[in-house]
């Protein structure tokens, strides 16, 4: 078992039931904690406690659910009383190292990860390392990055806390060496590691050096807080280190930088803690505010979510993300006026912002108001440069707005251009082709595009429905029908394509199997909001008279009917 896995398992089991346990409040924290609703898991948990104080479980899901909203002063006395009482529960000992950090009393935590009573395997030797930093032994702090390093699948988590360990001390030669491969590196590459090297390099005076850091990871697309500094690296200002200034701030960075390493292999709910527990340490630690906040909105917590964005100043470089993630948590909760507000107000506080204006298109066409979204992609587009990756993404949205406007001819020409910009992309090329076989032109182009879109992604229904839609347009029966069934097994319960499988299964003389699947798409259908691609009206007039007199009642071509099934 690798550590990863190790921490993974470590994760906060099941609430268990027992016969004696309060059965109002506690069911109903159970139920709270089952939704990841914290406000009300904190609440109960907290009234069954009063009843029940010496409950293992709900001693130990009370900690969880304060710490989980970020609530660590509440969570420590119900930590301390676990511990008083022997108690062994992962997420108490870890409020309770943090504390010992936050006071600064670092014998307190070399005791407790001496005494196997830390967080774990995984982050005890990096924290017990900057525990020994913070009692001064810069020299034994280093040897423990050292034994860190040598453990499978720590050194790059190792080696970057030891340069920024070094650098927090002044020592930039030492921690540039290792950011530079020199010694102990190079390390695995993150936004935090280059922005702490590039101001490495900009206290030892090396600006220019700093400023090829900045390029080479983050390339020309730069976000307002990168192109800031890069900027001030450009004027020939000298940064400070600003990334960890003491030992409770690498204790809060070895928090963040797990979490954010631990989500490929565990929930989003236990890596909630360790957000928490590195903001709770470090105030400024802005990265980790706005991480527990987009943790909070994967787990459906939109009000939690949406608070923890609007607690990153207006005048911090991350702002505006702050303000994108808000705007998607508001959308996700129902309040896409308020999204739709959060978004104008950054369009005027960062004009210049092209991904503002695009996030803003992005809503209105979520919401059908196609104009509105056009307007915010032709602003978005004037700001892009043209090295700009999401620069072809807003030419094929804001192509769909138009189409949806009936002005095809510059629909088409933005599909053509997010093609240039980003040739062989299978959504541009697979809605371009179903386009042009919707309008009868330009067949074999159309067929050719939604062919190659297959190819680059044959498992992706919609795809696969365009394919066997555009034989189908073509009268090329036998060949549709592979395809839609395919499209089918891939989005079985999807009203458009099981309404094409049936148009398909009779264009080739399968009736009955038609009408099961018209019947299949009608009980698909959402009667009070449809999919503006399917008609259930259409569909019950098939199922009553046939495709073909509808097609005739339409004005439309007739259909080649085989004979029969055979």
């Amino acid at each position: 078992m690798t550590l990863f896995a190790l921490a993974a398992a470590l994760a906060l089991p099941p609430a268990p039931a027992r016969a004696d346990e309060p059965s109002g409040a506690y069911l109903a924290a159970r139920q709270a904690r089952y939704q990841n609703d914290y406000e009300n898991a904190a609440f109960y948990f907290t009234r069954a406690l009063a009843e029940d104080p010496s409950n293992p479980s709900i001693l130990e899901h009370t900690v969880a659910a304060q710490l989980s909203l970020g609530y660590v002063d509440r969570a420590l006395p119900i930590a301390r009383r676990m511990e008083d009482g022997d108690i062994r529960s992962q997420v108490a000992q870890m409020v309770l190292l943090a504390e010992e950090v936050e006071r600064g009393d670092y014998d307190a935590v070399l005791k407790r990860i001496a005494d196997e009573r830390g967080v774990g395997p995984l982050a005890d030797g990096l924290i017990a390392a900057w525990a020994t930093l913070g009692q001064g032994d810069m020299a034994s702090a280093l040897d423990l990055f050292d034994e860190v390093a040598g453990e499978r699948g720590l050194r790059s988590f190792a080696i970057y806390h030891k340069a920024l360990a070094l650098a927090s001390v002044g020592d930039y030669e030492s921690a540039d060496a290792i950011y530079a491969g020199e010694t102990d590196g190079p390390m695995q590459a993150t936004r935090r590691g280059a922005i702490a090297w590039a101001e490495v390099l900009s206290q030892l005076e090396r600006n220019e050096d700093a400023i090829k850091v900045i390029d080479e990871a983050f390339g020309g697309d730069l976000d307002p807080q990168i192109a800031a500094l890069r900027a001030r690296l450009v004027a020939g200002e000298r940064l400070n280190f600003s990334r960890i200034e003491s030992a409770r701030e690498g204790v809060a960075e070895v928090f963040y930088s797990l979490g954010r390493a631990l989500l490929a292999d565990t929930s989003e709910d236990y890596v909630l803690f360790y957000t928490r527990l590195a903001e709770y340490l470090s105030k400024g630690h802005i990265d980790a505010r706005i991480m527990a906040a987009e943790l909070l909105d994967a787990l459906g917590q939109f009000e939690l979510a949406t608070d923890a964005y609007k607690r990153v100043p207006r005048d911090h470089p991350a702002f505006h993300a702050a303000e994108l993630g808000r705007a998607e948590a508001l959308r996700r909760a129902g309040k896409t006026d308020a999204a739709v507000e959060v978004l104008e107000q950054l369009t005027e506080s960062h004009p210049d912002l092209p991904i503002a204006h695009a996030s803003l298109g992005d809503l209105f066409r979520q919401m059908e108001q196609f104009e509105k979204a056009t307007a915010a992609y032709d602003a978005a587009i004037t700001l892009y440069d043209a090295r700009d990756s999401a620069q072809w993404f807003v030419h094929y949205a804001r192509a769909i707005t138009l189409e949806r406007q009936g002005l095809w001819d510059q629909a088409e020409a933005d599909f053509r251009r997010a093609l240039e910009l980003n040739p062989e992309q299978p959504q541009v090329l697979n809605y371009l082709g179903y386009s042009l076989v919707e309008k009868k032109t330009k067949l074999d182009e159309a067929l050719d595009m939604i062919e190659r879109a297959v190819a680059a992604q044959p498992d992706s229904g919609f795809i696969v429905d365009s394919l066997g839609w555009g034989l189908y347009r073509l009268g090329r029966y036998d060949e549709a029908i592979g395809h839609m069934e395919r499209a089918a097994e891939l989005m079985p319960v999807d009203p458009v394509v099981n309404d094409h499988l049936g148009d398909v299964l009779w264009a080739v003389g399968r009736v009955i199997e038609a009408k099961f699947q018209w019947r299949r798409a009608l009980s698909f259908v959402d009667e009070e909001n449809p999919a503006p691609d399917v008609d259930p009206d259409r569909i019950r007039r098939k199922l009553e008279v046939g495709l073909d007199k509808v097609l005739a009642e339409e004005g439309a071509p007739p259909l080649r009917v085989a004979d029969d099934e055979g």
